[in-house]
């Protein structure tokens, strides 16, 4: 249990990261972003999760919307795995989440 928490974290730690690094990347190179090698990398890494969360939102949310829905979305997780990952830690002992 403890590794599929483990690995839940650390999953939508790389997703948090990508949409984070996408948006920065976004506001550096403006209209040109849609041509940027790095920015079109971070949208493939990006782009199951906002399919997913496309898929579960309702019609009324915006297609301009499900990155920030997706952002929060993946923080619940990660919030959500971290407080697991605490809990099983304090259950199992400290030696067992090295």
């Amino acid at each position: 249990m403890l590794l599929l928490t483990v690995s839940v974290k650390l999953i939508a730690e790389i997703a948090l990261m990508a949409l984070l690094g996408r948006w920065l990347l976004g506001l550096l190179a403006g209209q040109r972003r849609d041509s940027n090698f790095f920015y079109q990398l971070l949208q493939i890494l990006t782009r199951p999760f906002e399919r997913t969360v496309r898929c579960i939102s309702p019609r009324v949310v915006l297609d301009r919307h499900i990155p920030l829905a997706t952002f929060m979305l993946l923080i619940a997780l990660w919030l959500g795995a971290t407080l697991m990952k605490m809990s099983l830690c304090l259950e199992l002992g400290a030696t067992a989440c090295r």
